[in-house]
Parts: structure tokens; C-alpha cells; sequence
């Protein structure tokens, strides 16, 4: 697992423009986290920090692949991670009541005393935020067809049962009289 320190900027020493930062996240990274819904990740992360006198700009670019279940079948895939994240960073007097204040994600503040600036929380949120939503087997993901088609099959039943339970409740309901006159209306 990599070290706190491997993600501490020193930035008091840089001197105003922009620097550039890259790091290298797999598993590893994430052993100390919470329970995570992918496995195998590989990513690349390139951090630009734009140094000025009193904020900083960084700009994570997030790039790599990570192993997923397929939301549908449930088939093992890999989808690609690519985004870009921006974030100001104000070094201000009295950073955690501004912090606590101000509720723009894109902005956080630093005492004017701070001399490194931690950044390994940020890449595990951007690199959360990288991961694609839909998680769906492609073409080429499943070998030629869609998805795995016995579990779709099981799907197909499952719904064609739920949809005759849902119906003959209705059908038994007294709730429901009466409102089949507005069903065509």
C-alpha cells in the first residue's frame, strides 16, 4: 500500500506556475477504504497544479481501466476510466469554519501556515467519479452477443412473473374499482 506521504504536496517550495504530478492507483490504494463495487483497478492520475500567492488550481485528469460486474447478467467486464476534475484551492485565515460554510465542492480552503497539501482523498473521489454509471456488457465485452443469455432468460420469468402477481392484486383490490373508466381516457 502506498505510503500517506507519497500523496503530500510540498507546494511551499514551488515556485508560481503550473507543476505537474502523476500518480499511479491500483488495488493497493484502496485496501484501507470502505468496501469497494469494482475490483482490479488500474489508473493513471495527472494532477496540474497551477500555483499563484494566495490559490492554487489543480486539475486531476483520470485515466485507466477498472473490472466490473455487468448490472444486468452480472458478467465480469472492464470499462474504461476517463474524466477530468478541477478544484480551487484558497488559502484562507481560518479554513475549517469556511470549509464547514461554503458548499461549492469545487473549492477548499487551507490555513495561509500550511506547507503540504494532502491530496489522496481527491483521488480516491475522482477516480469513484470516473467509474461509468451504467455498467452494461458491450458487443465486444461479452464475446460476441450481449449479455449472458441464461441469466436474461431468468430475468425475462422473473418479470412476466411479477407482472401477473401485480395484476391479480390489482384485481383484488377494492382500492382500485372504478378507476379502469379512466384507463382509456
Amino acid at each position: 500500500m502506498p505510503g500517506r506521504r507519497d500523496f503530500d504536496i510540498a507546494f511551499v517550495g514551488l515556485k508560481p506556475g503550473i507543476h505537474v504530478f502523476e500518480y499511479e492507483v491500483d488495488d493497493d490504494f484502496f485496501t484501507d477504504r470502505p468496501t469497494q463495487e469494482f475490483r482490479h483497478c488500474r489508473s493513471q492520475v495527472r494532477l496540474s497544479l497551477d500555483k499563484h500567492s494566495n490559490f492554487m488550481i489543480l486539475k486531476f485528469e483520470v485515466s485507466g481501466e477498472v473490472g466490473l460486474s455487468c448490472d444486468r447478467c452480472g458478467r465480469p467486464l472492464t470499462k474504461q476510466l476517463w474524466d477530468d476534475f478541477e478544484m480551487v484551492v484558497k488559502m484562507v485565515d481560518d479554513p475549517d469554519t469556511l470549509n464547514e460554510k461554503d458548499e461549492d465542492p469545487d473549492v477548499f480552503y487551507i490555513s495561509k501556515t500550511e506547507s503540504h497539501l494532502h491530496v489522496a482523498d481527491w483521488l480516491y473521489e475522482f477516480i469513484l467519479l470516473s467509474i461509468p454509471s451504467q455498467r452494461l456488457c458491450s458487443d465486444a465485452d461479452a464475446g460476441g452477443g450481449e449479455c449472458d443469455p441464461a441469466a436474461l432468460e431468468v430475468l425475462r420469468r422473473m418479470e412476466v412473473q411479477a407482472q401477473s402477481q401485480a395484476g391479480e392484486a390489482d384485481r383484488g383490490n377494492p382500492i382500485w374499482k372504478g378507476l379502469d373508466r379512466f384507463r382509456n381516457s
